[in-house]
């Protein structure tokens, strides 16, 4: 569903330049459930903004379906974003209008595309649990079903790919899980490519598999074996550490060979700038610089 060989973002001023993506590398298949994860300023809400169209990548190849996002055309990309991608944002009221119904918000994108179809508006509310809070108006619902209305709106125009920008941010644990189990059997049911961007590590026991991006490059994927995980935490403490019991960790390489090192693996061994490398026969060692004589080995 997406490919992405070395992308490139980079946001120009008169006085400055600033390098969101730099040769991030990723693939997502047709049908998955993934979490994007990073820390603020790793680039991973810019990488959503270019896989929804909000964006123009800068340099690289990104591709989403038979979609080619580095050459498409300006009218080309309003059919994309018609009839290929839905966005939810965390701030929900980019998505809603507070005067209508829940139900007429659905139906509002449906107009306007051409493509109204009530019986389809209201089957979208059916599976997100608002059977019956669809004829509310918006002040007589919650943050949370607020933010259902939203995942309705983002499917009316039947998506093959649904993009998430922290979709629970703004809602208590209670509300967070109810939403996850909302994209999974969308995604079973419905066989939507889902993507959510977060810096919630507990999502990632409700997904197939999570990509951390460091510095606008893929670092590391975990790939879940027990699809009963449960996390919290942070990279480096308990809950960390009980996520990677169960899921398998890959160190990302692009295709000239590179890979990012996670930072705090290169921390815990005092690597800087440089490190030695070995092969053995059956494994590739990574160690700090030998010291000769006081200096570094040149």
């Amino acid at each position: 569903m997406i490919t992405c060989e070395g992308l490139v973002k980079i946001y120009k001023t008169d006085d400055i330049e600033v390098v969101a993506l730099q040769g991030l590398n990723l693939h997502v298949r047709e049908g998955e459930m993934m979490a994007i994860i990073g820390n603020s300023g790793s680039g991973k809400s810019t990488f959503l903004n270019i896989i929804g169209g909000l964006d123009r990548p800068s340099a690289g190849q990104v591709r989403v379906g038979e979609w080619d996002l580095l050459k498409i055309t300006d009218d080309e990309l309003v059919e994309y974003k018609r009839s290929t991608v839905g966005f939810i944002w965390q701030n929900n009221a980019r998505n809603l209008i507070s005067y209508l119904t829940a139900l007429e918000n659905v139906e509002m994108p449906m107009m306007l595309s051409g493509k109204y179809d009530r019986a389809y508006a209201k089957q979208l509310l059916q599976w997100v649990g608002l059977k019956d809070r669809m004829n509310n108006k918006l002040h007589q619902l919650s943050g949370g079903e607020q933010q259902r209305v939203a995942i309705a709106i983002a499917l009316c125009n039947r998506p093959k790919l649904l993009l998430a920008d922290e979709p629970t941010g703004s809602v208590d644990t209670r509300t967070s899980d109810r939403i996850m189990d909302i994209f999974r059997n969308l995604n079973k049911e419905l066989g939507v490519t889902i993507v959510i961007v977060t810096h919630d590590l507990s999502l990632a026991s409700k997904v197939d598999r999570v990509v951390a991006i460091r510095d606008g490059m893929t670092s590391t994927e975990f790939v879940k074996r027990n699809p009963n995980l449960i996390v919290t935490g942070k990279p480096g403490d308990q809950g960390w550490k009980a996520m990677n019991e169960v899921h398998e960790e890959y160190v990302v390489l692009d295709r000239a060979g590179r890979l990012q090192v996670p930072k705090e693996y290169l921390q815990s061994l005092n690597i800087g700038g440089r490190a030695t490398m070995e092969f053995d026969g059956e494994k590739i060692i990574i160690r700090p610089p030998k010291v000769l004589e006081g200096r570094e080995e040149k």
